[in-house]
């Protein structure tokens, strides 16, 4: 999931200001940290974006390491959420950013609890600059297995409760276009669809 609020932030941050050449050094590091980062995100049209991943037998030392990479990843791409699949790991596996702290979520399973819901938008690491209205549960239970394949239960709300409910759609080789309205839908695609060249 993007983290659109971020970006917002840091444009008003230096919307006025002269940028002096380390803080110029570092906006173009930090740039080509995230075009790099995102470049090995796999991006709409790609085919494992549309298949469900498989539960995850073991929590081993490699699936740890991959999920270290993958934290380290969303960081550079700026994002707040990133599922295995997007990666091209079909396994049941995220990483996410909550109130501050890194997670990785093993078989997450996410359980709406009452009926009220939240409409927000949303972008995705997956769909470029894409970003849509999401209407999600406002508070979930999520259970999975933490990074040492120990049981984990944690209820949440609001942003916390949208992040977790986008990466367990991706695990289940769901998009947020198809959660949204069916002319939101369109403009997306309008976006997302290579453009016709005409001979």
């Amino acid at each position: 999931m993007a983290d659109h609020d971020h970006d917002h932030e840091h444009d008003d941050e230096h919307e006025h200001d002269e940028l002096s050449d380390e803080e110029a050094q570092a906006e173009a590091e930090r740039l080509v940290r995230k075009e790099i980062a995102l470049s090995q995100i796999r991006q709409y049209g790609d085919p494992v974006l549309r298949m469900r991943a498989e539960e995850v037998e073991e929590v081993d030392d490699e699936l740890r390491a991959v999920g270290e990479r993958m934290i380290q990843l969303m960081h550079d791409a700026e994002g707040v959420g990133l599922a295995a699949t997007q990666v091209g790991i079909l396994r049941r596996f995220f990483v996410c950013t909550l109130e501050g702290e890194d997670r990785l979520f093993f078989n997450p399973v996410v359980t709406p609890i009452g009926a009220d819901t939240d409409d927000d938008t949303e972008g995705c690491l997956s769909l470029g600059t894409v970003r849509v209205p999401v209407e999600r549960a406002a508070k979930v239970r999520i259970e999975a297995l933490d990074v040492d394949g120990a049981p984990l239960a944690l209820e949440l709300e609001g942003y916390g409760a949208r992040v977790v409910q986008h990466e367990v759609d991706h695990l289940d080789g769901k998009l947020m276009l198809d959660r949204t309205d069916a002319e939101a839908r369109r403009e997306a695609l309008g976006l997302l669809r290579p453009r016709l060249v005409l001979s």
